[in-house]
Formats: C-alpha cells, structure tokens, sequence
C-alpha cells in the first residue's frame, strides 16, 4: 500500500494499468510457445523490458504538467507527418499490398511505427486548437487550414497501408470535435467529404494497383467474411481457430500455459491473444479483463469532468479514448462482433511503439488527475483560510 500510496494522480488508474501490464507476461509467455524453444524466453523478455521501459515512460511523463503539451504538439506533429509520408514513400510491400508501417532509426536498427506517434499528438492538437479557439464562432471556412488539413494529412498517409488505424483516428477525431461543440453541421459535411474520398481512391487503386499499392482486396475480403463467415477459404482461418480457442476455454479455462490454439493461430501474442487468455483462463477472467477496460473508461470520464479548463478536459478523453476504443475493438474482433482488423490489446500485446504511447497517453491522465487533485487541495486551504 506505501507504494500505491506514493503515486500521484488517479489511484484507479495506476492499479488498473499495472494489473493489466504484469499480467500481460503470462499470456505472451504461452502464446510465444508456437515461435520454438530459442524464442521463447527472447520474446518474453523484450515484452518484459518494453513494459519495464513504458512504466518509466508512464511516470515521467505523469510528473510533467500537462499543459506543456500544447507547445509540443505544434513541434512534434509536423514531424510526425514527415516520418509519415517517408514512411509511406517506402513502398514496402506484401504480397502486392501496400505495407509501409514501420520506419528504421539509423545506426541504432530499431523500427518503429510513426502512426503511433502521429496519432496521439494529433488528438493533442486537436483539444488545443478546439481549446484555445472555444470562445470563437468555428466553422469549416476559418478552420480548414489549422485543423482540418492536419487531420487530413495524417489520415491519408495511413490509410492505404492500414485502414483500420485511420478509420480511428478519423472517428476519433471527429468525437472530439463534436465534444468541443463545433457545428454539427461541418462536422457532417467533413464525413460526407471523406466518404467521397475513400471512394474515389478506391476507384483509382482498383484500376492502377500498380502505380497505387493499397490494401483494398485486403479490406473487401475481410468485410466480405465478416458478412458470410461460412465462406470457405485462407481468410476466415483467423477468426475461425479464435472462436475455437475461446470455446474450448469453457468457463474456467483449461489452464495457464495449456493453450492449444497458441500453435495454430497466427498473431497470437498480439492481434488475437484475447483469444489465448480465454481458452487458457476462462470465460471469467476475459469478462474481468473487459470489466477493467470499462473502468479505464469510467476513470478517464472522471477526469475529464473534473479538469479545471477546457483543454484538460478535451485531451483527457482524446488521449483516453482511443485506448479503450482499441481494447473494445481487439476483443469485439476475436469473438467476431467486428471484421478483423488487426488492432492489438492495449497493455497486453506484445509490440514497442504502439506500448510506449499506451503507456504515454497514461501518463498525460495521470498528470491531469494530479492537477486536478492538487488543485482541489489548493481550493480547499483557501476556504479553510477564508472562514478562519
């Protein structure tokens, strides 16, 4: 309890995150089994230092005053959108389908994913712009430029490679904007605009696949499984060995490390690895990791609505969000709610970037729920002071 008590901010938040975290060791642990024996302890330990290393990320960046982030974001997002587009200038490919997610750092041999990067500090830089400009009557023509382009850039340089992860930001995006009041209006107009945009570029991967490498058959054979599961071919094997995974989990699971599906089932320590914890752990156990994501969300609520000022209030649920958005949809995918995606389990898959800035955005609530609580102590003093 002294340790718990020593952490600042949201003390909900902090026991949830690191629950999830350590726990997290386990179900990687077993499904890294269907890598061989020599990969086994590899592939746990550098989950092991990743987590160790997005703890450290969580705490520092939980000790720095949030509003600082204003400034960083109009720094940090232009770059973001540069490593995008060398990103999607790449033009790595599989199997014909446009696969440029990952960048190299020079010298050090790391990669890492700039879709990441640009996603979080976008949604920071929407609460700022939607923050600082709350007073003002916004519209489509005096925000085109300052915030509707950036949205724009980032969601076009990741959506022929990952449409999923720009469908997100684009959703996401336009919650926050509707949060911060902006006219219903434009905000159906830029839906309208982006429909017509996926169609036309659609239209043109479809006739020129290849001058534009894209991931449309890719999209369209998922949809179309996810509409007729009985369809009979490579790509419902996924969702296939998921379900079968989680129905031979039964209620109490047939034991930690005793999953059969972890040999069969492709991306099991990421895209599908709510499936190993299932079938290993029970159907109890998945309903407590899924009851402790809906309490991330209630914490994050909380947050927000006691935030002193509009900026705090808005990067509370855009940093928040997407997170229990991403949790909801990995776990709606492995029992076939929603087509798959490719989405890992926040704070329980394996991954780097995509880790670091789980564990970033955790950081930034806990640095506002600190603000929060020591500015309720503050006015608090003072009214102490004011009747004595």
């Amino acid at each position: 309890m002294s340790l718990i008590n020593s952490l600042k901010g949201d003390k909900i938040i902090w026991i949830v995150v690191l629950a999830l975290s350590i726990f997290s060791f386990l179900p990687v642990y077993s499904a890294s089994s269907n890598f061989g024996v020599n990969m086994v302890f590899s592939s746990v330990f550098k989950h092991v230092a990743i987590i160790f290393i997005g703890i450290i990320i969580m705490y520092t960046t939980h000790l720095i005053d949030y509003k600082y982030l204003r400034g960083l974001s109009l720094i940090v997002l232009p770059l973001a959108i540069v490593l995008l587009l060398i990103t999607a200038l790449q033009g790595n490919e599989i199997s014909g389908a446009n696969a440029s997610r990952w960048i190299s750092i020079p010298f050090i041999n790391i990669s890492f994913q700039p879709s990441s990067l640009a996603s979080i500090f976008l949604m920071i830089y929407i609460s700022n712009y939607i923050s600082k400009n709350h007073e003002k009557k916004l519209n489509f023509k005096n925000s085109i430029i300052k915030l509707w382009l950036p949205i724009l850039l980032v969601v076009m340089l990741i959506f022929p490679s990952n449409f999923s992860t720009s469908f997100m930001i684009f959703s996401l995006s336009l919650i926050l904007i509707f949060i911060g009041q902006y006219p219903l209006k434009n905000i159906l107009l830029i839906i309208f605009s982006g429909l017509i945009l996926t169609t036309i570029f659609i239209g043109i991967a479809n006739k020129y696949p290849d001058i534009v490498p894209n991931r449309v058959d890719t999209w369209s054979n998922r949809i179309e499984n996810f509409v007729n599961p009985s369809l009979d071919n490579d790509s419902n094997y996924q969702i296939n060995r998921a379900k079968a995974a989680i129905a031979s989990g039964s209620i109490f699971g047939v034991g930690a490390g005793k999953s059969s599906m972890k040999y069969i089932l492709p991306q099991s320590t990421s895209d599908f690895i709510f499936s190993i914890i299932t079938e290993e752990y029970g159907i109890i156990v998945a309903i407590i990791i899924l009851l402790l994501y809906i309490i991330l969300l209630f914490r994050i609520v909380i947050i927000s609505y006691k935030a002193n000022n509009i900026f705090g209030q808005l990067l509370s649920l855009a940093v928040g969000l997407p997170i229990v958005f991403q949790a909801l949809i990995n776990m709606g995918v492995a029992v076939h709610l929603f087509p798959v995606t490719g989405q890992p389990l926040p704070l329980i898959s394996t991954g780097g970037t995509s880790i670091w800035i789980t564990f970033f955005a955790f950081g930034i609530l806990l640095s506002i729920s600190r603000i929060n609580i020591l500015n309720n102590i503050e006015l608090e003093t003072q009214k102490i002071n004011n009747e004595s």
